[in-house]
């Protein structure tokens, strides 16, 4: 087997195990729930990324095989026009049939095709490529059905924890320092090794003045004194659209924050309801939030180029710490316990100030899986580096995640720029 082909069957075979490895100790009750409609059910998320695989790739064989239900070419379509009818998005919920089990089923018969396909004759580049997409589409659902499960306990009165609760890691307050960078003109976009999503590319030049990025994220430490400071309450801190979202939304603290009768803060985890630590990265907060937290703290957010450009600037000898993926099982970010760089991957999404626009030259793929990326360009932020819920072979510095400025429930924090 082409070793390409044979590398790509052991990554799908590892990538669909580790979905399932999710799901395991929920109840088909907790695969249903859908809390919001930017969240989806665990269930629907299993079967969406096999309907991927089922109708970009095995679709492709000659003759294609028959699909597993053909009602699912609607249930499971998530956002692609071109493949067709989609069941609407806040209704995901209602799909009590197919059951988890059928799910499943489905997850097994496909998992049997594309194994068979991978195991075959050499494939051509093309496929290989929508089978790679498959595998890294996963990963992201994988990170989706964490916080939308987050979001969906965090609902129910009884708060209940997904995984065991963690003990608790004490650690001295981390005095907050910037590293200085010349800028200039640098090459921005992914360098071609490896795989990259296409709103990565094309690798193009920018020009940037100097700038310094904080050392580590805003932590709860930080956020305390910008709330203690009446940072809610301060209109002058905030972007027009960003007030008035606040003042609707009653904002008063990160999302999944709660004070107590006894004044102290706690926030609800994945691991339950834990008390709030103050070492650890600021989390889920809105861009709205961690740009009015900048302008508070006299520095402002980083933009993308400025983020990519100090990723790949890192000496080796002080590179930064990576920090906590979904892959240890800790899915809630790490305290910073030294005063080098950290935190720069993984922990959490870092909002940069960039608008989620195309790169200059900037292409989508021809067909359907072109709608993948490119049509989302408008109303959306860029935020970059991963979190304690993104696996750690998926991240990258080039990668660009994105989302509208008012989203919260993504493990999303802050790092300043001057």
């Amino acid at each position: 087997m082409e070793p390409r082909q044979a590398a790509l069957l052991a990554a799908f075979t590892r990538t669909r195990r580790q979905s399932l490895t999710l799901a395991e100790g929920l109840s088909a009750e907790d695969c249903m729930l859908q809390s919001m409609s930017d969240a989806s059910p665990v269930k629907w998320h299993l079967a969406h990324v096999t309907w991927f695989f089922e109708t970009f790739v095995l679709a492709q064989r000659e003759p294609p095989p028959a699909p597993f239900n053909p009602a699912f070419k609607v249930l499971f379509n998530s956002y692609y026009v071109g493949v067709g009818e989609r069941h609407p998005r806040p209704e995901r919920g209602l799909l009590s049939r197919p059951s988890l089990d059928e799910v499943l089923a489905y997850r097994r018969a496909v998992d049997a095709q594309m194994a068979a396909l991978l195991a075959d004759t050499p494939l051509p580049h093309s496929l290989l490529d929508l089978i790679e997409l498959g595998i890294h589409h996963e990963q992201q659902h994988q990170e989706l059905i964490l916080t939308d499960l987050k979001h969906h306990f965090w609902r129910n009165p009884l708060r209940p924890a997904y995984r065991p609760p963690e003990p608790l890691e004490p650690a001295d307050p981390v005095p907050l320092r910037y590293q200085a960078f010349e800028g200039g003109l640098v090459e921005i976009g992914h360098d071609g090794k490896g795989f990259a999503f296409d709103n990565e590319t094309p690798r193009h030049r920018v020009f940037l003045e100097p700038f310094e990025l904080a050392y580590r994220p805003v932590s709860n430490r930080d956020y305390l004194d910008f709330i203690a400071d009446g940072g809610y309450d301060r209109p002058e801190l905030w972007l027009s659209d960003g007030w008035d979202t606040c003042q609707r939304e009653g904002w008063f603290a990160p999302l999944y924050w709660q004070l107590t009768d006894a004044d102290r803060w706690t926030v609800f985890t994945l691991h339950g309801q834990q008390p709030l630590r103050l070492n650890e990265p600021v989390c889920h907060v809105s861009y709205y939030e961690a740009e009015a937290y900048a302008r508070w703290a006299g520095a402002r957010l980083p933009t993308e180029q400025e983020w990519e450009c100090a990723a790949q600037s890192w000496p080796a000898e002080t590179a930064p710490a990576s920090g906590r993926f979904a892959d240890g099982g800790a899915y809630h970010p790490g305290p910073t316990t030294t005063g080098k760089p950290v935190h720069w991957l993984g922990d959490v999404w870092e909002w940069t100030q960039s608008a989620y626009l195309p790169y200059p030259g900037y292409r989508p793929v021809d067909g359907a899986v072109g709608e993948y990326n490119g049509k989302f360009m408008i109303n959306q932020m860029v935020l970059r580096g991963g979190s304690c819920a993104t696996p750690s072979d998926h991240i990258r510095a080039s990668y660009r995640n994105f989302f509208p400025p008012s989203a919260r429930w993504q493990f999303s924090g802050i790092r300043l720029a001057r």
